[in-house]
């Protein structure tokens, strides 16, 4: 791996892009900067990351993307607190055992449960969302139990990748607990949050942690996220939802022709 000033930018540049966009809908940006991480360096002469050093870099790029965006949407009633909380605890525990348990896992398989989980995320983008845009987001309700169960399930899935599980957690919000696209975008930034400490430490102590590209993608996300959650707020609530969903859709389709080819 060679450390030099343009191996440096292309990782700065990676990290900002996801970061931005993670901030801007709600992700933890992982679903774009798994694949950039995979595929660009080696494009441009460098040597090729891991699919575990990936999936660890990402996990603690996340968890200060998802850090700095939460501060940017900490003012407001975006943020719900009895979502965060019966989705954030099951999805810390989960991510920290899918986290560490990658460790015994392959490869290949780190990549399957990606691609199935973007394909996941993905289909459940494009399904008719039943919820109602509001502006007043008081006394806002969901299935407790349902949020709680699909939470957990999502770590210990996106601990193993490293990615926090924002990619699915907001098309759950929307699709299946029907709450509020912006609320869904706020709430998700905690809740990833809090699920990236469990696969950040998962990671870190599976032994697969890059010193130099985590503290690139750590100044990338710290610079990235909070411009991108300015740049949110400002658009549409239909805009978002089709950056998200064509983020996914492209992603998946990458990915899956990889695997199959």
């Amino acid at each position: 791996m060679n450390l030099d000033i343009g191996w440096l930018l292309i990782l700065f540049g990676i990290g900002f892009t996801g970061s931005f966009i993670s901030g801007m809908v709600g992700i933890g940006g992982s679903i774009i900067k798994y694949p950039m991480l995979l595929y660009i360096p080696p494009m441009m002469g460098f040597v090729a990351f891991t699919a575990q050093e990936v999936s660890a870099v990402s996990a603690i790029q996340v968890f200060f993307a998802t850090l700095a965006g939460m501060f940017a949407y900490r003012k407001g009633s975006l943020i719900n607190k009895k979502l965060v909380l019966y989705m954030g605890v099951p999805i810390v525990i989960g991510s920290f055992i899918g986290g560490f348990g990658s460790k015994f896992l392959p490869d290949s398989a780190i990549n399957l449960t990606y691609a199935v989980m973007a394909l996941i995320a993905a289909v459940m983008m494009f399904l008719p969302k039943r919820g109602v845009e509001r502006e007043d987001y008081s006394g806002i309700t969901f299935n407790k139990v349902i949020a709680s169960v699909t939470a957990a399930i999502v770590g210990v899935l996106s601990g193993i990748v490293g990615a926090a599980g924002a990619f699915i957690t907001v098309p759950i919000m929307l699709v299946i607990l029907k709450i509020p696209t912006r609320v869904a975008i706020a709430s998700s930034l905690a809740i990833t949050f809090i699920s990236s400490i469990g696969s950040t430490v998962g990671k870190m102590m599976g032994g697969h942690m890059l010193l130099i590209p985590s503290i690139v993608m750590v100044v990338a996300s710290i610079l990235g996220s909070p411009v991108g959650a300015k740049v949110g707020k400002r658009m549409n609530v239909k805009v978002l939802q089709w950056i998200l969903a064509t983020l996914v859709t492209a992603t998946v389709i990458k990915i899956w022709y990889d695997i199959l080819a």
